[in-house]
């Protein structure tokens, strides 16, 4: 009999406390409910997120209330506060269902939009003119025609109903609280602006495969900037075919565009990829050395050398070839056969991509 009036009152408590819960506040929580996963499990999931309180009567509460019997798995995006009839509403229907999006670091916008389109289920199109939205444009002061590189790579989740235009403002909005105001400084003290300094980092995004040479990337490409020389980054000519290429071949680097700094001088007019914090860090404070010149080997860190003289050498060290007899560097690469510099980088969704490279013999050498 005891026994029977104890689960009475509990039943009759949960029932109260689902009723009179607080009223949600603070910041969104994700939950993850697997498919498959039984009512425990999730309740479990809502637990270790602070979502729920007790667990074994919110079990209790769903139990008696029919809500354990057909939840919905996917992403949640819940308030702490949140009441019991409510959460156990949203499962249910779905409702607080969120779709994830992981846009890695070194992805441009051409990689970006078809991704974002098959994740919010809307028409390319629509993407294609969120990201020439005109007011974020002027928000940034961007020279350019899109929002190329301040889309900032991160892990989105995004409810259901998302526009392609609320979408690409998150991403605009997490770039600006990326952004540190120091940079602004260093900026000036490098003599750039900002589209400048998100442009050398979107490079360097590109070229850097091991973390700690970001910042000797960033200012090999500042010192050739100083000395009125050409960048010849091969991100830039990447870029510039405006297609996928397995590598980047000689012919190519021929390709008629402003943003091929094989035959243009200074930065491209903007950034050729979305830049992580490191990346940016890097652009905003280069290391301080001299070298102007860069190999890539093939466990992919570089041989950074002063002058040409010792970049052929160390090329030819890295690739165990002959050193070009050519009187000049640029009649070395014209002459050579078309398997040239770096394959184009590989990408997964789950964490910074992968470059697959070929040993770079880059025509910095120029």
């Amino acid at each position: 009999m005891f026994r029977t009036e104890l689960r009475a009152a509990l039943a009759v408590g949960c029932f109260v406390l689902a009723a009179c819960g607080q009223t949600p506040y603070g910041a969104s929580t994700r939950v993850i409910i697997p498919r498959g996963a039984s009512f425990a499990e999730a309740a479990d999931s809502l637990s270790k997120a602070n979502l729920v309180g007790w667990r074994k009567m919110f079990r209790v509460y769903a139990r008696v209330t029919g809500g354990d019997r057909n939840i919905k798995p996917g992403t949640y995006l819940l308030k702490h506060g949140t009441p019991w009839k409510d959460i156990i509403a949203a499962l249910n229907g779905g409702h607080g269902f969120v779709n994830t999006i992981t846009i890695p670091e070194g992805y441009t916008i051409s990689q970006i939009t078809p991704l974002l389109a098959r994740t919010l289920k809307v028409p390319v199109e629509s993407v294609q003119a969120a990201m020439r939205d005109t007011s974020l444009l002027a928000r940034l002061d961007i020279p350019n025609p899109t929002l190329e590189g301040y889309l900032f790579p991160d892990t989105y989740a995004f409810p259901l109903g998302t526009t392609a235009g609320q979408a690409v403002r998150e991403m605009v909005y997490d770039f600006e609280r990326r952004w540190k105001p120091d940079w602004d400084a260093r900026a000036t003290a490098l003599k750039i602006n900002r589209n400048d300094l998100v442009t050398m980092a979107s490079i360097v995004e590109r070229e850097a495969r091991v973390p700690e040479e970001r910042p000797v990337i960033a200012a090999v490409y500042y010192n050739r900037l100083q000395k009125g020389m050409l960048l010849q980054a091969d991100p830039t000519v990447q870029y510039a075919l405006g297609h996928h290429v397995g590598r980047v071949l000689y012919k190519d680097l021929e390709v008629k565009s402003p943003y091929n700094t094989y035959i243009h001088k200074g930065l491209p007019p903007g950034p050729v990829a979305s830049a992580g914090v490191a990346s940016l860090a890097a652009a905003a404070n280069p290391a301080n050395v001299p070298y102007l010149y860069f190999v890539a080997s093939p466990d992919g860190h570089h041989e950074f050398r002063m002058t040409l003289q010792e970049h052929t050498s160390a090329i030819r060290e890295v690739r165990g070839t002959k050193q070009p007899r050519a009187s000049t560097a640029k009649a070395a690469v014209a002459k050579k056969p078309a398997s040239k510099i770096t394959t184009k980088h590989t990408t997964t969704t789950k964490k910074k991509p992968t470059r697959k490279r070929s040993v770079r013999a880059t025509a910095l050498a120029r």
